[in-house]
């Protein structure tokens, strides 16, 4: 490959030293773009000779515009098949990408643009191909569908793009990928856009891609500049009040809510709308046309707020949006800087608000880390400042009211209503007022206003204590010491004891269902040795114990799945998983919230509850580990279980089998 290009030509200032069309330069002097971010006027001269480009930029920084523009400029609206492919990871980013294309081709006359991708009816889709486009954006596995079909014709294909390329490899649609370049004219111009360049990605490129002009955009941060960052250190118990607080006092625009859960997306959503709020919740589970609709919404200013998943967000580019609010700490902090480049895109300035349990500091070590940028700690809006605005909003209604035509009549009645009942007219207009507000207060009650916990470990004695704890994850019981070691058992192996003096005897007894168990452990891979019980956790990982293990036949792969699936965690995020006979040991990231574990504990995997709690196998066993649940342990298999009286004479001795 070549030597990286530098990222900005001095010569290059404004979209008028650029080599574009007139109908795409009226198309840049409408929207208001005046000069090229880096990767613009890095990429945009070296498509449009039609060099194949390998760009990497972080998101956020207009890529979109970066490929878009080339390929507007050099397309021949004559023909009716597809001259330019451009592959998206996700349903959202395609519609993005395609309603981009469709603004900057606005004095281009005849320009059709097509987006393909799963969750929608292929009828629309068949029929736009039919009738003709010059442009295709869709998802990797939709576009094979349709090259299967053979409705999607690249006969005439002269350019193809991969926008996102590394978040289709983590995704896992690289080999679709693969398979869509083979399948396209050896002479096409290929960009491949990615914010990192794995090994994977960099096959790719050195594979199908000619002499590729490398272009990397350095960024002193992984975040935009325009985008504040703040954080509230808030306790659980008092999010939601916290929230209502910031809505109230914090002027905004559009606003996206991440939770972690699809659940609490949508009870999110409902207690938002239940204080008077335009708010609504998207998620996986949402049908991809309703997901459509609310987007549609936020574009229009139907709805101020989403409530949405990483998933469901993932690849928006909505220009109302002015905050994004971290309801719950994302896992890692690629997801954090996803989140926040909904906002402050383009050069455009945003707010990112980032709620903090006091357990969940190190992540936000983790994140400053990474983005290079200090959060800053932001206080939450008074009582009397919520008051104050909620004032000023009755007042406006007032105002608004007054300007109304038709208060002839109402000024009528309340006239009748002064003289019949000699009460003064301040009076009836307060009674008024309290009707329209309803059963709702007015004004909160300073008395109620939630209590700030900053869980200072070095404050006193309880507190370090209680901070310990936390960090060990571990429940509230008191400290019991170490516990002594019991290497005299552990280390002989159990199959070099002597045999009991009565083994005779009891195997001359043994029964079926027993001899049955045994043949099953013989089988299987031996118990491991009981110092491996207390096997380190990985990096930033936690270990967590789940109760299926090798009597359930449970596998990686359905631990893995459920995980997944019910804490809408993505599986790289899962670490180590070791099965054992009746129970497994999973690796998660540090600090998983104590909701997400309720909900991991109701899961059900190859027939059973996980039961997930923190710790191995070789810590004790707190009260919430459920075990009042799970009732006495099975009998171990291959060994029958011991039976010893609890008093008498043979006290501790082994019962006779009889």
């Amino acid at each position: 490959m070549s030597d990286p290009a530098p990222p900005v030509t001095p010569a290059i200032s404004t979209f008028k030293d650029l080599a574009l069309s007139e109908p795409l330069q009226r198309v840049l002097a409408d929207v208001g773009y005046e000069s090229p971010s880096p990767i613009q006027a890095a990429t945009i001269p070296h498509l449009l000779e039609g060099k194949d480009v390998l760009g990497q930029a972080q998101t956020g920084t207009g890529k979109t515009a970066a490929f878009a523009l080339p390929i507007l400029n050099n397309l021949d609206l004559r023909k009716t098949k597809p001259q330019a492919l451009v592959l998206a990871p996700t349903r959202e980013l395609a519609i993005q990408v395609a309603e981009a294309f469709q603004r900057y081709a606005a004095h281009l006359p005849g320009f059709h643009v097509l987006p393909i991708y799963g969750g929608q009816a292929y009828g629309p889709q068949l029929g736009g191909l039919r009738r003709g486009v010059h442009v295709v954006v869709g998802t990797p596995g939709r576009v094979i569908d349709h090259l299967e079909r053979g409705s999607l014709d690249l006969s005439e294909l002269t350019c193809l793009v991969l926008d996102e390329a590394d978040e289709m490899l983590r995704m896992g649609f690289i080999d679709d990928v693969e398979a869509v370049l083979k399948k396209t004219p050896p002479t096409r111009q290929i960009a491949l856009f990615s914010a990192t360049m794995p090994t994977q990605i960099r096959r790719i490129a050195q594979t199908h891609l000619r002499e590729p002009v490398e272009i990397t955009i350095k960024s002193k941060t992984t975040t935009a500049a325009k985008t504040r960052q703040r954080y509230w250190l808030v306790s659980g118990m008092h999010k939601l009040d916290a929230l209502t607080r910031i809505l109230e006092a914090e002027p905004f625009d559009g606003m996206i809510i991440f939770a972690r859960t699809k659940v609490a997306t949508e009870e999110l959503a409902e207690r938002l709308q239940a204080r008077g709020l335009a708010a609504a919740a998207i998620n996986g589970d949402l049908a991809q046309a309703q997901r459509e609709r609310a987007i549609q919404q936020l574009k229009d200013g139907k709805l101020d707020i989403l409530v949405a998943t990483d998933v469901a967000a993932r690849g928006l580019d909505v220009e109302r949006i002015s905050h994004v609010l971290n309801y719950d700490i994302p896992y890692d902090t690629e997801s954090y800087v996803h989140r926040i480049g909904r906002t402050g895109r383009a050069g455009r300035e945003g707010d990112a608000i980032l709620f903090v349990t006091p357990r969940e500091r190190n992540m936000l070590r983790q994140i400053e880390r990474a983005t290079r940028q200090p959060i800053e700690i932001m206080d939450l809006p008074s009582v009397e400042t919520v008051n104050d605005r909620r004032i000023t909003r009755f007042k406006d209604r007032i105002t608004t009211a007054l300007a109304a035509s038709d208060l002839a009549m109402f000024r009528s009645v309340i006239e009748q209503y002064e003289s019949e009942h000699d009460v003064p007219a301040i009076e009836i207009a307060a009674a008024l007022a309290r009707l329209a507000q309803g059963d709702k207060p007015l004004l909160l009650d300073a008395k109620a206003k939630p209590e700030r916990r900053e869980f200072d470990p070095t404050a006193s004695r309880e507190r370090k204590e209680f901070a310990n704890r936390s960090e060990r994850g571990r429940d509230d019981r008191p400290n019991r010491g170490e516990r002594p070691e019991r290497a005299e058992r552990s280390e002989r192996p159990r199959a070099d004891r002597p045999p009991h003096p009565r083994a005779a005897r009891t195997e001359a007894f043994s029964n079926p269902a027993e001899d049955g168990r045994k043949r099953v452990a013989e089988t299987r891979e031996p118990r491991a040795h009981a110092a491996s019980e207390h096997r380190p956790a990985e990096p930033g990982m936690e270990t967590f114990r789940v109760e299926v293990g090798h009597m359930h036949g449970v596998k990686p792969g359905n631990i893995v799945g459920a995980i997944a699936n019910e804490a809408e965690l993505d599986s790289k995020h899962i670490g180590r998983i070791t099965i054992r006979e009746d129970h497994s040991l999973v690796d998660l990231p540090e600090g998983m919230p104590s909701e997400i574990l309720q909900i991991l504990k109701k899961s059900w995997v190859a027939g059973q509850r996980l039961r997930i709690t923190r710790g191995t196998a070789g810590e004790p066993r707190g009260s919430n580990d459920d075990s009042a649940e799970r009732g006495p342990r099975p009998p171990r298999a291959g060994k029958p279980a011991a039976q010893y009286p609890s008093s008498g004479p043979n006290k501790g001795k082994p019962r006779k089998k009889f």
